[in-house]
């Protein structure tokens, strides 16, 4: 039987990046081989985000570019899946007609029966409907980590129920879902069982995992089990929302040995106004009571965050009350973007919108606050050892190591290979503003 190849390019978050790996299992199941090279590729499926503008026209920037390497090929299938597909669905094929299936976030485990069924028919297939049983989320995939991996992402919920007026989540992924309890766990056996140390729990809200399966699981107790499984680490997270961000969830820091000192709290903005207009469902001193709560428990523990700034209406008071609140909480680190309208959104149907060279200066004076305030963090750390998670050579230099710290910061340092998966203990000797040198005790 002649050998057929699938190609995955993704764009986004890790979200896509887990499910991206689902589907090349879905597609090996069905009896093709991944290959890197999309030219030899059979089918080739885009996985897209719609969360931020310029992931979304990268992704149609790529699919355009795709007709003519289909010309080359007959045959060749070209899926399109992710929240543009989700967003978009048939309006794709009049955009980009060169596609050949088109399917929804609720669909990725129907990959292969789409494609059979265009190859089929001839035609393109599109499915972006929502699907009400659980079968969306407990994907039992067998997508083996990389050779050598350390650390992998495992899905433990997806949608989202809370509605933030600048966000598409909601309309692309729909209600929260839970995975099964036992599903997971299983996962991070199978994982550990190939060599993978750390575990990054993915979901668009994690602190409310368990509150839509009606069986009693709940996030800390999900974070328990899976600190009690051999093999296990590191545990990290990503993204928690603050509204539910509760004492249980903080007491794990500091009590579940394997679980990082390290938590992504979005915070969005400072202003009351402005967090108020987005529908957020906290205040910033609830959010500032909440970082108070999280470095007792787990002192040294590092805060990153995202912020939008722009947001329609924000008034230069609103930015400065921003500001303030970096400096009152001093991240870590902070994704921080300007505000752009999403399709089907509340605040895309608002008024009053920021001038773009308004956001444009407001984001680099933010970035250069956090700038100065990375480096302090990081500065702080000269002298010190930490533990590092050696996962890979440096992109730097052949003769250096890289890896993380408990609180997810990169450490280089010189090393041999042979240190890949194992966890030293590293003297930090020179800080940089996103990296910091060290030397292996």
């Amino acid at each position: 039987m002649e050998e057929r190849y699938f190609y995955i390019h993704t764009f986004g978050c890790q979200m896509n990046v887990q499910e991206s790996g689902q589907i090349a299992d879905i597609l090996r199941r069905d009896g093709y081989l991944k290959t890197k090279d999309i030219r030899k590729a059979d089918v080739i499926i885009v996985n897209t985000c719609s969360v931020r503008e310029k992931a979304e026209q990268k992704a149609y920037s790529l699919i355009g570019r795709l007709k003519d390497l289909k010309k080359g090929k007959p045959g060749q299938i070209i899926g399109i899946g992710g929240c543009v597909a989700q967003q978009q669905g048939e309006e794709l094929l009049k955009r980009l007609p060169c596609i050949d299936v088109v399917f929804g976030t609720h669909h990725v485990r129907r990959v292969s029966e789409l494609i059979h069924r265009s190859k089929a028919c001839g035609r393109p297939i599109v499915e972006t409907s929502f699907l009400d049983g659980d079968e969306t989320i407990n994907i039992d995939s067998e997508d083996p980590p990389d050779e050598g991996a350390v650390s992998a992402y495992v899905t433990i919920m997806q949608g989202c129920n809370n509605f933030c007026s600048f966000c598409v989540v909601p309309y692309l992924r729909g209600r929260e879902k839970s995975r099964a309890q036992e599903n997971i766990l299983n996962e991070v056996r199978r994982l550990t069982a190939k060599g993978v140390k750390e575990v990054v729990l993915l979901g668009q809200n994690v602190n409310s995992y368990g509150r839509s399966s009606r069986n009693g699981a709940s996030f800390p107790g999900l974070l328990q089990e899976i600190g009690a499984i051999s093999g296990v680490e590191r545990i990290r997270f990503t993204s928690s929302h603050p509204k539910d961000l509760t004492d249980d969830i903080i007491g794990c820091f500091g009590r579940i040995k394997a679980l990082c000192e390290h938590i992504h709290l979005p915070v969005q903005s400072g202003s009351d106004r402005i967090l108020s207009m987005m529908n957020r469902q906290y205040t910033r001193n609830d959010y500032i009571e909440m970082v108070g709560k999280l470095r007792a428990a787990a002192p040294g523990i590092s805060i990153t965050s995202d912020m939008i700034v722009g947001y329609p209406g924000e008034t230069e008071e609103d930015f400065l009350d921003t500001l303030n609140l970096m400096e009152t909480v001093r991240f870590d680190g902070l994704f921080s973007f300007k505000y752009s309208d999403r399709g089907g959104t509340l605040a895309a149907r608002q008024r009053d919108k920021v001038a773009e060279e308004v956001k444009s200066v407001r984001l680099t004076r933010l970035q250069s606050l956090q700038d100065t305030h990375a480096r302090e963090k990081n500065k702080a750390l000269e002298g010190r050892t930490e533990e590092v998670l050696v996962d890979g050579i440096s992109k730097n230099a052949n003769h250096d190591v890289t890896g993380r710290t408990r609180t997810n910061r990169v450490v280089n340092f010189r090393g041999a290979a042979e240190l890949i998966g194992k966890t030293v203990d590293v003297r930090i000797i020179k800080t940089y503003r996103h990296s910091l040198r060290g030397e292996k005790i």
